[in-house]
């Protein structure tokens, strides 16, 4: 238990530093969240969710957390912007692992919506953080999760009233920025209540070339009738690796979308929990890796069906290239009294070279008798009749080639229900074929933007 026994001694010795930087309703959860890790540690390299992704090997470097809160001296809106063409945004940023609240942008949100820092709304709004706050995701069956609930300190929120409908997308641009190896602990609160609508794009970018170590929980309560999207990007590189847990609690007749795109990383493991609780609840899930070099993704998904009527849709595919891997495990659980359900899971997965590694593992455990279920799983090559017409047509290879990789992904995008993200997505896709910088061009980190402040 190497890996493990430098955090728990890290802690035993910081507790009380770790929680005067927080809040009550966070440091309520600590304790418990330190007993759990103990007693679990990282989970098991091979065990049966976890084959090919070795978490402990990941976490025994000696990495630097910012217990303390030292400010870095970077203000993100001045250095850093992501261009969506024609999509005007709510933009924040979270630097490492902390909300950055010196300067937000200056959107006007229907009353009693609070999008902002977790820091401060578990101190402006306790009773009700308290409610939410670690519910969806719990420390005692997951030693990543308790790890997570054990340091976190900050976040970012999103809270929408009964009734509410907050049409101005937000975004959350989370960056990695450190001169040294650093570990950062960051967690996501997503609450809709009964017939709210919102939408949230997260971006994951990597600044800086050291080692960056990235547990992410995020929860997301859909109440009744509640409509809401959730998209994730991640840009970073190849020196960083993340770790996410998505919990998904949806009530009757509310629709959830969550859409996560990886079009550069290191090593990323991506656990998706989606709970279907009240009937005629709808949940899409999608997913999208394309990698090369020594890359990695590994995918796990679990859909619980836990009441009637009830319809959710999975999609998964992974491009592969050069010497990367990928890897998917997911499960559809359909209780007893879910009857009617319908369920639709398909894992695609393109090898474009020999080296390249692709293990998949789709699951139906179904325990009602009146139900639409189906999975299915595909890896192969490049139709060779597709590319053989293309090159008759007269266009070279590798633009052959490029073109039926990007086709490939285009259903994974087609799903986005925000249109000119679609359109961006699309051409991030075709320049990280044709082997560009997976940055945005936009980003003034990489190139000049002229948008309006509070735009992206």
């Amino acid at each position: 238990m190497k890996a493990e026994q430098q955090y728990i001694d890290l802690f035993a010795r910081y507790e009380e530093l770790v929680c005067r930087h927080s809040t009550p309703v966070m440091n309520a959860l600590r304790g418990k969240a330190f007993d759990d890790f103990e007693r679990l540690g990282f989970p098991k390299y091979k065990t049966e969710d976890y084959r090919q992704t070795d978490m402990a090997q990941s976490f025994a470097p000696d990495y630097g957390l910012n217990i303390n809160r030292v400010q870095i001296p970077v203000n993100p809106y001045d250095v850093f912007r992501c261009d969506v063409p024609n999509l005007s945004t709510a933009l924040y940023f979270v630097v490492n692992d902390s909300f950055y609240e010196k300067e937000q942008p200056k959107v006007i949100f229907p009353e009693n919506v609070y999008v902002g820092g977790l820091k401060h709304f578990t101190e402006q709004y306790p009773e009700l953080a308290a409610r939410y706050y670690g519910q969806a995701a719990p420390s005692h069956k997951d030693g990543l999760i308790a790890f997570n609930t054990m340091l976190a300190q900050d976040g970012f929120v999103v809270y929408v009233p009964k009734n509410v409908v907050v049409d101005k997308p937000i975004q959350l641009v989370n960056i990695f920025r450190n001169d040294t190896d650093t570990l950062v602990n960051r967690r996501v609160l997503v609450i809709l209540e009964e017939y709210a609508q919102a939408k949230l794009l997260v971006c994951d970018h990597s600044i800086d070339e050291v080692k960056f170590l990235s547990t992410e929980v995020i929860e997301i309560f859909a109440g009744e009738g509640a409509v809401f999207d959730y998209y994730d990007l991640e840009e970073s590189n190849e020196s960083t690796t993340r770790f996410t847990s998505l919990h998904v609690r949806q009530e009757a007749a509310s629709n959830v979308l969550v859409n996560g795109i990886t079009l550069y990383n290191g090593l990323s493991r991506n656990n998706y929990y989606v709970e279907l609780n009240g009937e005629q609840a709808e949940a899409t899930l999608c997913a999208m890796a394309i990698l090369d070099k020594e890359q990695q993704v590994d995918t796990y998904s679990h859909i619980t069906h836990a009441a009637p009527h009830c319809t959710s849709t999975e999609l998964v595919k992974n491009v592969l290239d050069d010497h990367s891997q990928a890897a998917f495990s997911g499960r559809i659980l359909v209780r007893q009294d879910a009857q009617k359900t319908q369920a639709y899971q398909t894992n695609r997965n393109l090898a474009l070279t020999r080296e390249a590694r692709i293990y998949s593992k789709p699951q139906l455990e179904i325990y009602a008798d009146d139900v639409k279920c189906s999975h299915g799983m595909t890896t192969g090559q490049l139709d060779e009749n597709a590319l053989f017409y293309l090159r008759s047509r007269g266009i070279p290879e590798a633009e052959a080639r490029m073109l039926l990789s990007v086709a490939f992904t285009a259903d994974v995008i087609d799903h986005v229900r925000l249109d000119s993200l679609k359109d961006r997505l699309h051409l991030l896709v075709e320049k990280r074929f044709r082997g560009e910088l997976a940055k945005c061009a936009g980003c003034r980190a990489c190139g000049p933007t002229n948008l309006p402040e509070g735009e992206a």
